[in-house]
């Protein structure tokens, strides 16, 4: 954690002169403003500069003008780098000073520092993103991009910009404050772990409310597992790019007498989750099994359950290695696994079901968290 500054601790008196003395001594530095957009399914929307000699992506915005406001200036540069006139930013994601001395500022340019806003530009729908209209003199393509690939499009410092915005979105808290790239206060949960939303090919696959026909394999079994207060438990899988969120379960061994007993088996490996009462929600279609080795058409159960007790952090099995365990309400869940609308969809229809089954109550908007290590006792 880092220890908050005081003004005492660099400011240096201010000395005896003309008014215009003291301004001229002012330090000066660049203001830039920046919208953070997403589509449906979570990828950060990044434009391609033609002016750039490093061939570096950027998020959608520009340079503060003089007396200009930083969100007028982010809604110019919206209006003027997409084309969509009406897009509203609803609040600052992250503010971020850089010093001249940081290595990715301009080589050959008298730099005397920036500091950038970024604005929550939110999610565009499948309309808005066909109305995007470039100016080519100054703007050559734009790409939708999950997270861990967007940061290798961005510079450095800007791709832990974007992602430090990007996460106070996701994860309910406050504006993020950095400071060459890094957070100058407590770093909060999503950042310390390196978590991602990734894009999933089936995340607009509608969830079937029946049984699961007799022809069909379960090869998955995932769930919302809740919690007393009405959130749910996500687990994070860490790796070199960053850690992926996912409900805790996994696919169906022949071990296994059922998917629930898939479901109990995953939970307590992978999060030290302990489950009572599982029920179906429905199934996605998966057509090919691909990631099963290509079995053909399978069906990925949905489920909910109640979590009685969550035991200290320990290492998955499978992996070698232990994953992050997140709170979350049901809604960020969703947001984290990017699985767009219908998984929207989802996480609501899970949330009635605890509350019809369980009596838990709707999970109020809250920061995530991450489990203690020590676990928790909830029954």
């Amino acid at each position: 954690m880092t220890t908050p500054v005081s003004r005492s601790d660099h400011v240096a008196p201010r000395a005896a002169g003309s008014a215009g003395q003291q301004a001229a001594s002012r330090h000066a530095v660049w203001v830039g403003a920046a919208a953070l957009v997403t589509d449906q399914v979570g990828r950060v929307l990044l434009v391609h500069p033609t002016y750039r000699e490093d061939d570096r992506w950027l998020l959608p915005g520009g340079v503060v003008e003089p007396g200009e406001h930083p969100h007028v200036t982010c809604r110019r540069e919206i209006t003027e780098e997409l084309g969509l006139a009406n897009l509203l930013l609803s609040g600052v994601l992250a503010v971020h000073s850089l010093s001249p001395q940081h290595p990715d500022g301009q080589p050959g340019t008298p730099f005397p520092g920036e500091i950038r806003f970024v604005f929550d530009g939110g999610t565009l729908t499948p309309d808005q993103v066909e109305a995007i209209r470039l100016p080519r003199e100054e703007l050559s393509e734009f790409a939708f991009l999950e997270t861990r690939d967007a940061v290798q499009r961005l510079r450095p410092v800007d791709g832990q910009i974007m992602l430090a915005a990007y996460r106070a979105r996701l994860g309910n808290t406050a504006t993020a404050h950095l400071a060459d790239g890094r957070h100058i206060l407590d770093v909060p949960a999503l950042d310390r772990n390196d978590v991602h939303v990734r894009y999933r090919p089936l995340w607009d696959s509608p969830l079937n409310r029946g049984p699961v026909p007799e022809r069909l394999p379960v090869q998955q079994a995932w769930a919302w597992c809740f919690v007393p207060d009405g959130r749910v438990v996500l687990v994070a899988d860490p790796g070199p790019r960053g850690a992926l969120p996912m409900l805790p379960g996994g696919t169906v061994e022949k071990t296994d007498p059922t998917p629930e007993d898939t479901l109990h088996r995953e939970a307590a490996e992978e999060a030290q989750v302990t489950l009572t009462d599982p029920v179906r929600l429905g199934w996605v279609l998966d057509e090919t099994g691909e990631v099963y080795g290509s079995v053909g058409p399978n069906a990925r159960l949905r489920l909910a359950a109640r979590v009685t007790d969550i035991g200290p952090a320990a290492v998955d099995p499978a992996t070698g290695r232990p994953f992050a365990r997140l709170l979350a309400t049901p809604a960020q869940a969703a947001a984290l696994l990017g699985w767009g609308p219908p998984g929207a969809r989802q996480a609501l229809l899970a949330a009635e079901t605890a509350l019809k089954r369980w009596g838990l109550p709707t999970a109020r908007p809250a920061a995530i968290e991450e489990v203690p290590a020590e676990g928790m006792r909830l029954s």
